[in-house]
């Protein structure tokens, strides 16, 4: 069980609307970086720096393949967080209709 204090720190790092859009999309699928910047229409730089937050906020994983990097949620053992993340809007539509160009 985690403390208020770590909860009240998760939910901190959901309350920027960048973030919160990333993890619903990730809800949907791991996603790549240059993915998630291209849903995003943001740069590489800003989708980075927000990834980079939720993960050492321990919100998503982190695996790298080749020189790319992959991101998925890491909600197992925060099920408060995966109620929250479970309510958002559904970007199901905006994933599928997604055509990834590949890293490149």
């Amino acid at each position: 069980m985690q403390t208020i204090e770590e909860m009240s720190d998760s939910l901190k790092l959901l309350s920027d609307k960048t973030r919160l859009t990333i993890m619903a999309l990730l809800r949907h699928r791991e996603m790549c970086v240059c993915d998630i910047v291209d849903l995003l229409k943001t740069t590489q730089p800003n989708a980075s720096q927000h990834l980079k937050k939720l993960k050492t906020g321990g919100l998503i994983h982190e695996e790298r393949r080749s020189q790319w990097v992959y991101y998925s949620l890491n909600l197992d053992d925060k099920p408060y967080l995966k109620q929250v993340i479970d309510q958002l809007p559904s970007m199901q539509e905006e994933v599928n209709a997604f055509k990834s160009q590949g890293c490149t």
